[in-house]
């Protein structure tokens, strides 16, 4: 079964300093037939003016992980981590039992876009801890890029819970394959570009569930950027 998400029915908060969309129930957003798809809580689509962004606040229990599409997002953290996350980069954050942090645009003139996303761990109160790398644009072209799983396998971020997120940047007119398990739960999202997910045509910013399904193919039908994330 595949169940889309439209990217016009997400919830939205529309703002001086941030421009945000939400796949799932998040803040004062209220959907009870979008509050998470399995393991993964929040998915939001953030645009942050120059300047701007979330001042220091706290986490508890949550594997977080930004992707940074543009821009950039300084980071800092009580546990002494201070980092810039580029266009390109991965950061995975174990808040565990409890990580205060914040994120703001550095830039004086450029938008920042990222996305977020929220997966609940596979156990609750581990000791929060923090991880980023660099994925470049030429890797995953035409092809899907291990970014996250829980064994940190082929250079990727290590997740504590049994989930993979991975990357596929195409190139217009090029097909994509990925072998699913019945067992699992799968959520694609559209970061860019027009694809067509098993025969249906889905643009940016739109998503799907897939559940009970052996197999996914993707055809670009311009140049598109896709994530696909593998929940237990």
């Amino acid at each position: 079964m595949i169940t889309f998400r439209d990217r016009g029915a997400r919830g939205r908060l529309k703002g001086s300093t941030l421009d945000a969309f939400y796949s799932f129930s998040f803040g004062d957003y209220r959907d009870p037939k979008n509050m998470g798809f399995r393991a993964l809580r929040v998915l939001n689509e953030d645009f942050v003016i120059p300047g701007a962004g979330f001042s220091e606040h706290g986490h508890a229990d949550m594997e977080i992980v930004t992707i940074v599409l543009d821009g950039a997002i300084a980071h800092r953290d009580d546990l002494g981590n201070e980092a810039l996350i580029r266009a390109g980069d991965v950061q995975r954050m174990s808040a565990g039992t409890g990580i205060r942090h914040s994120e703001m645009n550095p830039s004086l003139d450029e938008r920042a876009h990222a996305l977020q996303l929220w997966i609940v761990p596979a156990e609750a109160g581990a000791a929060p801890s923090y991880e980023q790398k660099h994925f470049p644009m030429t890797a995953g072209r035409n092809a899907w890029l291990l970014v996250a799983s829980p064994e940190g396998r082929d250079g990727s971020l290590t997740l504590r819970q049994d989930a993979r997120l991975e990357l596929a940047r195409l190139d217009e007119g090029m097909d994509l394959s990925h072998d699913l398990s019945s067992e699992r739960g799968y959520w694609v999202q559209v970061i860019g570009g027009i694809i067509g997910l098993n025969g249906t045509e889905l643009r940016e910013g739109d998503g799907a569930a897939l559940t009970g399904e052996t197999a996914l193919t993707i055809e670009a039908e311009t140049q598109a950027e896709v994530l696909l994330i593998d929940l237990p």
